[in-house]
């Protein structure tokens, strides 16, 4: 197990630390810039393609899993998240967010995924073409980065939707 962790690169560690801090941020109630709302579904769904094309690449099942997965996992966090439990303020360009662990939860489940597949394909490199662990592999991380996007979407309209009904004053962000 030492040895394992002695050759993860630096740089893994580091977006585990991040990954962390904005986790343990997402759980308190906070007011973020729409801008801020986006970093992580973005660092989640980068991470997630890069761990299907570095293992597996862009061709044979490998993406279309992916997009499975992707449109399962964001219709699922679009009919889950709740609307009411944030408050948006388009004169400010915030919304104003309930704290929650799930999105910790999410980016710890997505970088022990991307860990355990990258150690399983060094130690297994044959997994790589094995169309059960591919699509496995594939439709989590799709669905993983799914629940972020569409968790985002779901936000960003009911951002626009408060901010259509607050007036004059809303109008630009």
């Amino acid at each position: 197990m030492q040895q394992l962790f002695s050759h993860t690169p630096l740089y893994v560690w580091a977006i585990l630390a991040f990954l962390v801090y904005r986790g343990v941020l997402a759980s308190r109630a906070r007011e973020v810039t729409l801008r801020k709302l986006c970093i992580i579904p973005l660092v989640m769904l980068a991470l997630s393609l890069s761990g299907v094309h570095g293992s597996f690449g862009f061709d044979g099942v490998a993406p279309f899993a992916w997009a499975a997965g992707a449109l399962a996992g964001g219709l699922l966090a679009w009919s889950l998240t709740d609307a009411r439990k944030l408050t948006a303020c388009p004169e400010r360009g915030t919304l104003r967010l309930a704290g929650s662990w799930l999105p910790l939860t999410l980016m710890m489940s997505i970088f022990c995924m991307k860990y355990a597949v990258a150690v399983s394909l060094a130690i297994h490199p044959a997994y790589a073409h094995a169309t059960g662990f591919v699509l496995f592999v594939c439709v989590a991380y799709g669905c993983f980065s799914g629940i972020f996007l569409g968790g985002l979407l779901r936000t960003l309209s009911a951002y626009r939707t408060a901010q259509m009904t607050s007036g004059p004053q809303g109008a630009a962000v």
